[in-house]
Formats: structure tokens, C-alpha cells, sequence
């Protein structure tokens, strides 16, 4: 138990990082003089950084441990937010790049740990618990930066998140010990980070079990609905739906927590019916609806509908991804279970990245925020296709 919430802090801790950019982007557009298209940019860029680790960072996890790969890049990511306070173009673009360093060792790091402490026969459930944290993570960067930023400026909010980064790395400190006993200090070589070996071991581990790949790729369209949503969902609320910073951050948290209660939710239900891919195939069909119908929301809407909605899409849109990296687990071989969730991730981690880039580039073209959400309102649906026909493990 212990384990599994140290990991689950860290996990929500990361994502609250992660979230900060979006939940922040109205605010730092007026102070910073912001185009509404550059948080979909950041974004990408952040995840860009994710997945650079996500490729090559494996023996910095095996070497390091776990708990601690993630308190390191838990560090970066102060650093990070420490450079969007610098008034140079090139900060928030480096900034970007280090919160992506920074969230990328939670997955495999995590799946490691749960992979060792999980009982086999709730380990999908257990895996959607340490993945609710994600979203938990993003209900409170929802809740708390806006409040933070409209109390005490924005300033004081990016040092609040400084200091909550710190306090998270300071609480895990005392299993750490226990849980990065069977570190490998001899994988700490930067020779072993760059081999281009190191670099096809994620992928190469994809094609090692049942349908992984299609998992894999499935998760990267799926990701792209939920990385339009993370990306824009705020900026989409002020600009065309006419609600304040607050207002819409609530709609926000609501959408994140209601994805905390997904993820467990679906991951219970997957052990129940003893089918991951089934849920998750409904719960992808479910997602393309939702995203259509944020497309179809405007001025007329009132809080209370938009909140239904925001919670129906976290459910749905982020509901998934635990019993998704619990598939890939079950499938993979023991030894490379945190090779092949960090390849699955790479996928997820594209999707995050081609979603608001996608966003931001129909928005520039069109000036209309509906047309962005009916285009990536088709992806869950190609992710229903890959998975239809693949068998249960």
C-alpha cells in the first residue's frame, strides 16, 4: 500500500505539473502577450520532452530506482516553471521541454513498482488507481492556479507550484529506500542513454506479446481526443463560451476528477468482465460523442450543462488509459514490462502531441474552435477499429 501511494503521488504530482501550462494559458496570454494558438504548441513541446525520456530514459529508471528517477525529474520540472517567470522568447519553449523531462519517468517508473506489488488478480484495478492520479493532478492545477493567480498574481502561483513539487518529493522520500532496493547503479552510464540499443528497446518490446502494437497505436488516437481536451478545454471556455478564468478551471477540475473516478471505475469494471479491450472500446465510442459535443457548446450553454458535460468527458475521454497500460503489461514478458509500457506510452505520448497541434493548426486556419473538436471527435473512433479482433489475454 505504501508503494502504491507513494506512486500515486508522484503521478498526480507530475500531472499537476503538466496541467499547470493549460489551466494556466488565458492568464499568461494577457501578461505575457500569448497568441491563443502557443498553448497548443507548448503542449506538444512538453510532450515532445516526455517522450524523449520516455525512449531513452530506461536505464536512468533501472539505475536510478524508480522513486527516485521520478524525484529527479520532479526537480526539472521546478526548473522549469522557475523559466517561465524569465521575460525571453526562447524560456517558455525550454520550459516546455524540461515539465515534458520531468513527467516522463512516471509511467515506466510506475509501472515497475505496481508490477512488483500488484496482486495479479486486481492488478488492472490497481494500475487504474495509480493512473487516476493524472487526472487528480489536474483537478487540483484546475482549482487551485486560477484562484492562486487571480488572488496573488501569477507569479505567485508558478511558485506555488514550485512548492508543491517540492513537498512531493520530500514525502516519498522515506520508502524510497525500500522500493529502489533492486536498482542497478551500474545502468547510470549517459553512453547506455544514448545507444541507439537503448533507443529501439521500447519499440522492439512492442512486438514481444499479443497485439501490442495495435494497443499501442490504439492508445495514440485516444490520446489525441484527450490532448485536445487538456490543451484547449480552458482557453476554448473563455474565448468562445464566455466564461471567466475561474468558471472555466472549474469546468476543468470537474473534467479531471470525474477521470480520476473513470479510471478506477473502468479499471474495476475490466476485471470484472475480464476483458480490458472490451471497456475500452465502448469507453472510446463514448469519447468521440463527448468531443463532438463540445464542439456543438457556445454562449447559450449554461454552467451547470457544460459541467454534465465536462464530467461525461472525464470519464470517457480520459477514462482509459490505466486498463490500457494494464493490457500491456499483461501482455508483455516480465523482464520487459517497463520497456514495453514506455514504448505504449511513446504512442499515448504522440497522440498527446499531435492533438493540440492539430487543435491549434485548424484553429489558426478556420478561427473557429468547433471545427478542431468534430476533427478529433473521429479519432476514438479509429481506436475502436485497431482494437476490434484483438483477443483477450
Amino acid at each position: 500500500m505504501s508503494a502504491l501511494a507513494a506512486m500515486m503521488l508522484l503521478q498526480a504530482t507530475a500531472s499537476f505539473l503538466n496541467q499547470m501550462l493549460p489551466t494556466l494559458a488565458p492568464i499568461l496570454q494577457v501578461e505575457l502577450g500569448w497568441p491563443d494558438t502557443l498553448v497548443g504548441y507548448l503542449v506538444a513541446l512538453s510532450t515532445i520532452g516526455a517522450i524523449a525520456f520516455l525512449v531513452a530514459g530506461g536505464p536512468l529508471v533501472r539505475g536510478a530506482g524508480p522513486i527516485r528517477a521520478v524525484q529527479a525529474g520532479l526537480g526539472l520540472g521546478m526548473l522549469g516553471v522557475a523559466l517561465l517567470q524569465v521575460p525571453v522568447l526562447v524560456a517558455p519553449l525550454l520550459a516546455s521541454i524540461l515539465i515534458g523531462l520531468a513527467y516522463g519517468p512516471s509511467t515506466p517508473a510506475g509501472s515497475d513498482v505496481l508490477m512488483r506489488y500488484a496482486p495479479v488478480r486486481h492488478r488492472t484495478l490497481i494500475f487504474s488507481l495509480k493512473q487516476a492520479g493524472v487526472p487528480l493532478g489536474g483537478a487540483l492545477a484546475g482549482l487551485l492556479l486560477p484562484l492562486l493567480a487571480a488572488a496573488f498574481g501569477w507569479r505567485a502561483a508558478l511558485w506555488g507550484v514550485i512548492g508543491i513539487l517540492a513537498a512531493a518529493v520530500l514525502a516519498v522520500q522515506g520508502v524510497r529506500g525500500r522500493v529502489d532496493a533492486g536498482r542497478d547503479r551500474s545502468r547510470l552510464r549517459m553512453r547506455l542513454v544514448f545507444s541507439p540499443a537503448n533507443v529501439r528497446e521500447p519499440f522492439a518490446a512492442l512486438a514481444a506479446g499479443q497485439s501490442l502494437r495495435r494497443i499501442a497505436l490504439a492508445g495514440g488516437f485516444l490520446a489525441m481526443a484527450q490532448g485536445g481536451w487538456n490543451a484547449f478545454l480552458v482557453t476554448y471556455l473563455v474565448r468562445a463560451v464566455a466564461l471567466s478564468p475561474v468558471q472555466a478551471g472549474l469546468v476543468f477540475a470537474v473534467m479531471q476528477t470525474a477521470g480520476a473516478f473513470g479510471r478506477i471505475g473502468i479499471g474495476w469494471l475490466a476485471d470484472r468482465v475480464g476483458s480490458g479491450i472490451s471497456v475500452t472500446r465502448a469507453s472510446a465510442a463514448s469519447a468521440g460523442a463527448a468531443t463532438l459535443a463540445l464542439g456543438l457548446a457556445g454562449p447559450d450553454w449554461p454552467l451547470p450543462a457544460l459541467l454534465g458535460l465536462a464530467g461525461i468527458a472525464g470519464l470517457t475521454v480520459s477514462g482509459w488509459n490505466g486498463v490500457q497500460l494494464a493490457e500491456i503489461a499483461r501482455r508483455a514478458p516480465r523482464h520487459l514490462v517497463g520497456e514495453a509500457s514506455a514504448g505504449g506510452t511513446v504512442f499515448v505520448f504522440l497522440g498527446f502531441v499531435a492533438g493540440p497541434s492539430v487543435f491549434a493548426m485548424l484553429l489558426a486556419l478556420t478561427g473557429r474552435y468547433d471545427v478542431p473538436c468534430f476533427a478529433l471527435a473521429a479519432m476514438p473512433l479509429v481506436a475502436v477499429a485497431l482494437l476490434t479482433g484483438v483477443r483477450r489475454a
